[in-house]
């Protein structure tokens, strides 16, 4: 037994790929693929004894470049053919999920060509059907399979999913339960759970399946694998207070276990208890990577918690040397300035070490109008006069006019007028905040 097991180990191994499939398989892109599959085709690579790999390597790689799938698919689909490579049921999968990226009817006919069909090759069309929408045929296809493993159980409840189908997914995960040879895995618990908090999916999706967790999942490994999904499910539905509950009961915490709970707190307002997190986590020697970081901080500047986002950055910067960027600064200039701390906002301009761009000045601008300190805006006046273009940046000019209606300035109120008027500057009223807001949220979505 433990010689079989050796044997199919080393047979997976790479070790045993020819010449001609290690270079297949470790080529840099797509193209590259091509090139070498041509290569090994006319003979100037090594005889093959695995012909299969050079084939599931070549389909897999073509298939995943929009540019070559179309065209590239049915020849190498006329290469197994002639190889007599579709009687592999790993060839014959890869080949049915290049098909269906582009049509749905080629995978079809392909998988209708199949004379040796078994499992592998029908789970692997009971997700051609679902990622093409044809539920009706992968329903009957997955009703019709005489044997279904856990592959079949969680394509057919993750298709659903994926599709907003959240009642036929349940159904059938109701279904699931009943069995007794087969178990939900991890992966398909993850699907159902990340789900789980959209409108009315709570009571009907998230709660039963956290319930059959616990009853049925070892507690170390449903925490290992299910925290962090647990938690964010209960905090995208609002639920903090059973979040937190998750959080304590995992007993070795991960950095994903701690950085999604204080995402969690800092993103409903909760600056205390987020900063008392951090604190733990740091003290706990969890030393989170820059990622994790950037996780954090874009939370805080979501929820406004300026303190907390200055500190995500200092320690980003000091601790981890991530390379902090102009975006980064503009949104905690804007936080700053929001809450009238126009001394400081003004001092992290001044200490970064590129170029303030017109986003950074026009947020600290606001915050002078905002706040009516006309004092501190006239070097930002000067500043983002510089580099504002008028066909872009019309909303600029407006600021500029009122920050100098606000100082009393009028013969400065009279000269941008004039600009206004004899550049055709852009009339896009309150450009500025767009532009700050803009950056905002692009970074925030990263």
């Amino acid at each position: 037994m433990a010689m079989a097991r050796s044997v199919r180990s080393l047979r997976n191994s790479k070790l045993l790929l020819s010449a001609s499939a290690e270079a297949i398989r470790c080529a840099s892109s797509p193209a590259e693929v091509v090139t070498r599959f041509n290569l090994r085709r006319r003979g100037l690579f090594p005889p093959d004894p695995f012909d299969s790999h050079v084939a599931v390597f070549t389909i897999k790689s073509i298939s995943s470049s929009t540019s070559l799938r179309r065209s590239l698919t049915p020849l190498m689909h006329a290469y197994v053919l002639k190889t007599n490579l579709l009687s592999k049921e790993h060839v014959a999968s890869i080949l049915l999920k290049s098909y269906s990226l582009f049509s749905l009817a080629d995978a079809r006919a392909l998988f209708d060509e199949i004379l040796q069909r078994d499992l592998c090759i029908a789970n692997t069309m009971i997700s051609c059907f679902l990622r093409n929408g044809d539920f009706c045929s992968a329903q009957f296809l997955f009703d019709s399979s005489s044997i279904k493993d856990i592959v079949s159980w969680s394509a057919m409840i993750g298709g659903y999913m994926a599709k907003n189908r959240r009642d036929d997914a349940i159904s059938l995960f109701r279904k699931l339960m009943l069995q007794r040879e087969l178990k939900p895995n991890s992966g398909l618990l993850v699907t159902l759970l990340s789900e789980g908090a959209f409108v009315g999916s709570m009571k009907i999706v998230g709660t039963p399946v956290h319930a059959y967790a616990v009853k049925n999942v070892p507690k170390k490994e449903m925490y290992r694998v299910l925290g962090t999904t647990l938690i964010k499910m209960y905090e995208q539905a609002g639920n903090l207070k059973y979040a937190f509950s998750v959080f304590k009961q995992i007993p070795e915490k991960s950095v994903m276990h701690w950085t999604s709970m204080i995402c969690s707190l800092a993103m409903y307002g909760h600056a205390d208890e987020a900063n008392s997190l951090l604190l733990q986590m740091r003290n706990s020697g969890i030393k989170p990577h820059a990622a994790r970081y950037i996780k954090i901080f874009n939370a805080c500047c979501h929820a406004g918690l300026t303190d907390m986002a200055q500190k995500c950055l200092t320690i980003m910067g000091q601790e981890i040397g991530f390379m902090r960027t102009v975006h980064h600064y503009g949104c905690l200039i804007s936080l700053l300035g929001n809450d009238g701390r126009l001394d400081e906002a003004y001092g992290v301009i001044k200490s970064l070490e590129v170029q303030p761009n017109i986003v950074i000045w026009t947020s600290f601008l606001e915050a002078c109008k905002k706040y009516k300190n006309f004092e501190m805006a006239k070097e930002g006046i000067t500043k983002v006069l510089s580099i504002a273009r008028p066909d872009q940046h019309g909303g600029v000019y407006n600021l500029v006019l009122d920050l100098y209606t606000l100082g009393g300035c009028w013969d400065e109120v009279k000269r941008i007028r004039q600009l206004i008027n004899e550049q055709k500057v852009a009339s896009i009223e309150r450009l500025s905040k767009l532009l700050v807001k803009d950056i905002c949220r692009k970074l925030l979505a990263t």
